[in-house]
């Protein structure tokens, strides 16, 4: 009894252990974090995955980064969708989640958006975020770039649950306080003015102020008999303006541009070169 306890015991142990290194995954049977490109050291995909984890379990929505060294012929578009429907990711009936693509064959990045995703981070979302990842991108720094995504990622998600996604209009407020800024500037402005005037004033020994215009003018030469105002007439022409697009192919008027991927799920989604 004693040895068949201590197996058990054993065997329990060894469960534990194992229980503890396996990564996490998501809805399907596979985890957040694909590396296949070799871009992240193993403790930096250890950090990250965990990151990922945890925003994907709090927002009920996977939050996904997949790195790959060629898409085998497919568009960065058709990849990520793919990879998403066939491996299992989202939450819910709809598949909630975002996955951003990261392909060093031509530097090409995609975000596909489903299901809840699509509401959340909408097309100039995707372009507000790419912004904010691109320039580390572009620098070799994956590691920080894959965490300003999952972050901001998280940010729109939680930003969309009150009702009033980030869209066009409406983004994340910068840093730092534009209006005190705007003061700094016009106040250093102001006083490098009046330092140049009053050296310039400094410099006029021989003109004296003069409180009207009557000493400039010579005597005799001007006699106003009349003078008055007359208006004439008013033209105004009116054109439509034209709608622009974002560069992740939105309108600018908000709202995520949608298609239809090979398994026939909807996503939205963006992308470029890095």
């Amino acid at each position: 009894m004693k040895i068949k306890k201590s197996i058990l015991t054993v065997l329990l142990a060894l469960i534990i252990c194992l229980t503890a290194v396996i990564p996490s995954f998501a809805a399907g049977s596979m985890p957040r974090l694909v590396d296949n490109a070799d871009l992240l050291t193993d403790s930096e995909e250890s950090a990250l995955l965990t990151k990922l984890d945890e925003i994907s379990e709090r927002q009920q929505a996977d939050i996904v980064v997949v790195t790959v060294n060629t898409l085998d012929g497919k568009t960065p578009m058709d990849y990520a969708d793919d990879f998403y429907d066939y491996n299992g990711y989202g939450f819910g009936e709809n598949k909630d989640g975002v996955l951003l693509l990261i392909s060093m064959e031509d530097r090409d990045w995609w975000m596909s958006t489903t299901g809840y995703g699509i509401t959340a981070v909408t097309d100039a979302g995707i372009e507000y975020i790419s912004e904010k990842f691109l320039s580390d991108l572009s620098e070799g720094d994956y590691e920080a770039a894959f965490t300003t995504y999952a972050e901001l990622c998280d940010d729109f998600f939680t930003q969309a649950k009150t009702g009033e996604p980030y869209d066009t209009g409406h983004m994340p407020k910068e840093p730092f306080n534009l209006a005190w800024n705007l003061f700094v500037a016009l106040a250093i402005g102001i006083a490098l003015a009046a330092i140049i005037t009053n050296r310039m004033k400094s410099k006029l020994k021989t003109v004296k102020y003069q409180p009207a215009a009557n000493n400039y003018v010579k005597a005799n030469s001007m006699n106003v008999t009349e003078s008055r105002d007359m208006f004439l007439y008013t033209h105004v022409d009116r054109r439509e303006k034209p709608q622009e697009t974002s560069s992740s192919g939105g309108s600018t008027s908000g709202g995520s541009t949608t298609h239809t991927s090979s398994s026939g799920s909807t996503h939205g989604g963006g992308g470029g070169k890095f």
